[in-house]
Formats: structure tokens, C-alpha cells, sequence
């Protein structure tokens, strides 16, 4: 997977640079997501999702301190004041949330703002909202409670010919489905599981 990423990241030279990797916090399925982070490659991006969590702001420096220290990108979900006050580098928005991008990059013109969208009708409503980036899901069978239908790769890669933001896939992205995802168009994967942690 990290591999495919980096070659989709290197087709996509001349846009706004982005991540080829996004790595997506959860409390449940990844407890300890500072291991993961540990193993992202250099210029990958890790979304931290706290959901509101009292200690939001202790576990977020945690995870920046990872990400300075391996040249990664921290960009949190859905909180703004939570971003700019880890220093983070942008703001994943929910797809509720997709109509603030505009407001967000006027005010913060240095941060990446990506957006989620379920399904292709969504992302081509999202993709007219501004974010930099949108962020598809479900691309293959997902282990996620929340995990619609998937796309599959053809589908996938019809929506980012017609897409006229950068697209990413998120749901079942791992090392062996990421492969067929290599000619799609996208900008980059997104992942929850996908990221395998270093040994102890």
C-alpha cells in the first residue's frame, strides 16, 4: 500500500501539495495510533479524529510530536480550534461539515482541508465546496461499523475522471487491494487498518 501511495503521490505533482498516504485515527480500531504513525513514510499525513475525547488535546501533541519528529503531516478531524491549537497542518471535515472548507482555507490559507463524502453523488457535491481534497468511502469491504457498500476500483476510478478535485480512497484500502487502485486517478489512500506497526 505505502508503495502504490507513493506513486500516486508522484503523479500528482503540479496540484496543491498533498499527502499520498492518509493514516485515520480510531479510539476503537486503533488505540495506540501513535504505533502506526511510527511507521508511515515521510510526507504521509496522519488524521487525528478525537470525537471530542476529554484528552483530545494531550493524545493530539503525542501525535504531533511523532509527526515533526518523521516529517509527517497532522491534520485533525472536524475541529478547527483543536487544529490550530496542536499547530496542526489542516482539517479533515465530516461530510456535514464539508460547507465550511471555503471559510477554512480563507483563514488559514497554509492549511491542507479535505473532505469526506459517501458515495459519488456526495463527492461531487463536496468537490463543489472547496476542500483541497475529498475523501471516498467505501472503496472495498470494510471492517468499519460504519462502512457503506463498496465502490470497487472501476468505479472509483470513473469518479476521479470526472472529478475536478483530487480524490482519495478510504474503506478496505490495504497492501493487496491497493494494488488495483494504482490506475484509478487518485491522488492518494486513505486507511484506518492498513498501516502495519513496527515490531517490539
Amino acid at each position: 500500500m505505502v508503495r502504490t501511495a507513493a506513486c500516486l503521490g508522484r503523479r500528482a505533482r503540479g496540484r496543491k501539495p498533498l499527502p499520498a498516504l492518509l493514516f485515520f485515527t480510531d479510539p476503537a480500531r486503533t488505540p495506540e495510533p501513535e504505533r502506526q504513525a511510527e511507521a508511515l513514510p515521510r510526507g504521509s499525513a496522519i488524521i487525528f479524529r478525537a470525537f471530542g475525547a476529554a484528552d483530545a488535546l494531550q493524545r493530539g501533541l503525542r501525535l504531533r510530536a511523532v509527526a515533526r519528529r518523521r516529517r509527517l503531516k497532522l491534520i485533525v478531524g472536524a475541529d478547527a480550534r483543536l487544529a490550530a491549537a496542536l499547530g496542526a497542518d489542516g482539517v479533515h471535515l465530516p461530510q456535514r461539515l464539508a460547507h465550511h472548507a471555503r471559510r477554512l482555507k480563507a483563514a488559514r490559507p497554509g492549511w491542507v482541508v479535505t473532505a469526506a463524502a459517501h458515495g459519488p453523488r456526495a463527492a461531487q457535491r463536496v468537490a463543489r465546496l472547496g476542500a483541497d481534497a475529498v475523501v471516498i468511502s467505501t472503496a472495498f469491504p470494510s471492517r468499519s461499523p460504519s462502512a457503506g457498500a463498496p465502490l470497487g476500483a472501476m468505479a472509483l476510478s470513473r469518479l476521479a475522471r470526472r472529478l475536478p478535485t483530487p480524490l482519495y480512497a478510504l474503506g478496505g484500502v490495504n497492501d493487496k487491494t491497493a494494488r488495483r487502485l494504482l490506475d484509478a486517478g487518485l491522488v492518494g489512500l486513505a486507511t484506518v487498518e492498513g498501516v502495519e506497526t513496527p515490531r517490539t
